[in-house]
C-alpha cells in the first residue's frame, strides 16, 4: 500500500484514521470497528464490503 495514499484516505463512516494491516490486506478503522478489504491493490471503502472487527482485534 502506498504510504502517501494511506495518509490521504480516511474511514468513510467516521472520517478518522485508517491503519494498514499488511498481512490481512485490510485498512482498519478502530473507531468504526471495521476492516475494509484491499482488492487488486485498491482499497474498497464501502461499509457493505467491510467486516466487523473481533473483540480481540480492537485496540485497548
Amino acid at each position: 500500500m502506498n504510504t502517501k495514499l494511506l495518509e490521504m484516505l480516511v474511514c468513510p463512516i467516521t472520517k478518522g484514521r485508517l491503519d494498514f494491516d499488511r498481512e490481512a490486506q485490510e485498512l482498519i478503522s478502530y473507531q468504526a470497528r471495521l476492516a475494509f478489504p484491499i482488492r487488486d491493490g485498491f482499497p474498497v471503502l464501502l461499509e457493505t464490503e467491510a467486516r466487523e472487527l473481533e473483540q480481540q482485534e480492537e485496540r485497548t
